[in-house]
Parts: C-alpha cells; structure tokens; sequence
C-alpha cells in the first residue's frame, strides 16, 4: 500500500483516513440510538461510535485519576524495615 499524505492508496478504501475497520454488532434498538445520535449532529455511524469510545474512555480514565488523587498522600508504608529484619534473622 503506498500513501498519499494520510489517505490510503490501494482498493477501495482509498476515501477514508488510515485507521482500522472494524465489525461489530450491536442490538437492533442499540445501532437505532446510534443512528438517530449521527443524524442530530449530522455525522456517520462510524463518527458517532467513535466520539462515544472517546469519550466512555475519558470518563473512565477521569475516574481512575480522581480516585487516585483521593488515594495520594493516604497510602503508607508497611510500618518497618523489612530488609534489616530478614538479614537479621538468617543464619551467618
């Protein structure tokens, strides 16, 4: 395949930027909500799936930092010198 800036030379996929094509599959009632999302922001199916991925990742990563910094400052050691403790008690 060669490349003409970002978009794809070769067969039939020469229309889209170089990124994967997937199958998935969704329930009926699902791709409808999908469908009617991409027709009130006047975008593709593939946009709509894609900025909802975007941002169900954002919210989860968003999460993880909020519960790390609740976490921040509150973990401790575990209270001692384990090294000195276990060279201690081996024998010479």
């Amino acid at each position: 395949m060669r490349l003409r800036g970002r978009v794809a030379d070769k067969g039939n996929t020469g229309y889209t930027s170089l990124m994967a094509k997937v199958m998935i599959s969704l329930p009926d009632e699902l791709l409808a909500r999908v469908d009617a999302r991409a027709s009130e922001r006047g975008s593709t199916r593939s946009g709509t799936i894609r900025e909802l991925t975007e941002a169900a990742f954002g919210q989860r990563e968003d999460r993880l930092a909020q519960r790390m910094s609740q976490l921040d400052g509150r973990a401790t050691g575990h209270g001692g010198d384990v090294v000195s403790k276990l060279k201690a008690g081996r024998p010479a």
